[in-house]
């Protein structure tokens, strides 16, 4: 048995690929293998932003010697008379077999001429040399590129191969253009802290070696190190890190050689509203922060993938990024703040939703009717249905705050937080930050009615306006996002036990998008059989 080592040495990738390159890289290889009759004991699939590796153990040396049935011409075309015919000869001669070694046999469709071949296994480096350029080929993702005058696409530039079978070094060449990369048994160290190349003596000693080049090449120990470290940081400060999946697991792909640094801003940007605060540190900067009983602490903690030793250099230059990102989320609150929600919405009419549908006022007024509707089929009260209609009023008028612009994530979140301040009521506040909910598959959903409500007639609107244009989702072509819309008002309507004509109200609907778009067709019936075949779906599972 043998072990064989591939790495593909890289500029840096972008960190959503490496996952996925992982994860193709997990299926595509033992596949591939299984297919060549090589059997190996274990796939170890590795990446990091400048790589992307496999280690292959307990490979056979050879493929076992087998017998394979070749299926040939149909009888009737192979023999003419009893005597073998021009089909059964060159059927014979690219089985490099004798026509004495072809029998006929019956089938389904008839009888046809078959062989029995031996083939005799190849040498096991041979294959996977060969396997081993389609299996970097092969790779998918988003963003690929050329480089150099070559048609090679990879997310960036490739410019190392290592290529071991066993001690072996096996010569592969990736040709791009005029540009070849030749294998050898040489890896990039780090590029700080060991900036000279490492010699792999054997694949088995793939992942010491890197480790002793400060790499840590197995993304689930770089995480574990990176929790490990944050968690530890967080509790010297007295404070508990928040530690999110996705950032962890963005942060993981971004280093080779994790360090926690912590860094620190002033405590009067604690006055911001905490979302902002998060997500300046999470989502601009992927930095983590820190909690105690409940209330964020002025610090926050980076990963670098730097020289340890200048810790305090790197912790400066975060806090500098962060004082500033900090001070313009400060600017733009305090300036939104100056204006009550209400006095934004004439600026929706300069926000296209979408080219033939209007402008985003346009979609309010809409959202308004549809959102009247559904209070009417549950009966609300007329202090329910002033709630409502003032929810759908205001729900999107934070998208033309100066805070949206800048931090589009936080749509809906600050638009609770002007409204309070504007003086509306909490019930409406809460009603304008649960009307995006649930944002995701993963995410709570509204437990605020009227939240609920205008989150229904929000989405209803957009899936029958964007039906009626003809733009139903096909393979995994959804820009709208239509299919996560359906499923919200599925999901919505269930879990709030909301007993709506959900027929009705897309029949209003559509009735409505054809008076406003008389060259259009109804998509009444194509949106009610969508949502009949999402409503199965989830009765299935």
């Amino acid at each position: 048995m043998a072990n064989y080592l591939l790495e593909v040495g890289t500029e840096e990738l972008p960190a959503d690929f490496i996952a996925g390159a992982i994860a193709q890289w997990q299926s595509l290889i033992p596949k591939t293998l299984t297919e060549q009759f090589l059997e190996p004991e274990a796939v170890e699939v590795y990446g990091t932003p400048r790589r992307l590796a496999v280690l292959v153990r307990g490979l056979p040396v050879r493929q076992p010697d087998r017998e394979e049935e070749i299926k040939g011409p149909p009888a009737k075309a192979a023999f003419k008379d009893g005597e073998p015919t021009k089909a059964a000869v060159g059927f014979a001669r690219k089985q490099c077999a004798p026509i004495e070694a072809l029998e006929v046999r019956p089938t389904k469709k008839g009888d046809f001429v078959f062989i029995q071949k031996q083939i005799p296994g190849r040498q096991g480096k041979d294959i996977v040399g060969e396997l081993s350029l389609e299996w970097i080929e092969r790779l998918e993702g988003k963003r690929f590129m050329r480089w150099g005058d070559g048609d090679l696409r990879f997310p960036r530039p490739i410019h190392s191969l290592v290529a071991l079978w066993d001690g072996e070094v096996l010569p592969l060449e990736l040709v791009n253009g005029s540009m070849t990369v030749k294998s050898d048994r040489l890896a990039s160290g780090h590029r700080v802290l060991h900036p000279k190349p490492v010699s792999i003596p054997e694949a088995g000693d793939y992942l010491p070696c890197l480790r002793s080049a400060n790499i840590e090449v197995d993304p689930i120990k770089r995480r574990e190190l990176i929790q490990q470290q944050v968690e530890a940081v967080a509790g010297e400060l007295g404070g508990k890190a928040e530690i999110y999946p996705d950032l962890l697991a963005e942060v993981t792909n971004l280093v080779e050689w994790p360090t926690a640094v912590v860094g620190k801003f002033d405590s009067s940007f604690l006055s911001l509203p905490r979302s902002v605060i998060r997500s300046v540190m999470v989502t601009h900067q992927r930095y983590f922060p820190i909690l105690a009983q409940d209330s964020l602490l002025p610090y926050f903690i980076t990963v670098a993938n730097g020289d340890p030793s200048k810790a305090d250099i790197i912790a400066a230059g975060n806090e500098r990024v962060i004082r500033a990102r900090l001070a313009d989320g400060r600017f733009f609150y305090e300036a939104d703040c100056k204006k009550h929600l209400e006095t934004y919405l004439p600026q929706l009419e300069k926000v296209t939703f979408q080219e033939d549908l209007g402008s985003m006022a346009d979609k309010v007024k809409r959202l308004m009717k549809i959102a009247a509707q559904i209070g009417e089929q549950l009966g609300l009260r007329q202090e329910e249905r002033s709630v409502v209609e003032r929810v759908a009023l205001l729900c999107k008028a934070d998208l033309v705050t100066q805070m949206v612009y800048e931090f589009p994530e936080l749509q809906g979140v600050m638009g609770e937080k002007y409204a309070l301040v504007s003086g509306e009521s909490e019930e409406v506040a809460k009603g304008i930050r649960d009307h995006y909910l649930p944002r995701g598959a993963d995410d709570m959903m509204p437990e605020n009615m009227p939240g609920q409500v205008v989150g229904l007639a929000d989405r209803l609107d957009t899936l029958v306006s964007i039906f009626g244009l003809g733009m139903i989702p096909t393979g995994s072509a959804d820009p709208f996002a239509l299919r996560r819309g359906a499923n919200a008002v599925v999901n919505i309507t269930w879990h709030g036990r909301l007993k709506i004509n959900l027929v009705q109200i897309i029949e209003q609907s559509s009735q409505d998008f054809v008076a406003a778009h008389p060259d259009k067709e109804s998509p009444a019936s194509s949106l009610s059989l969508f949502f009949r075949r999402k409503a199965e779906h989830e009765i299935n599972t």
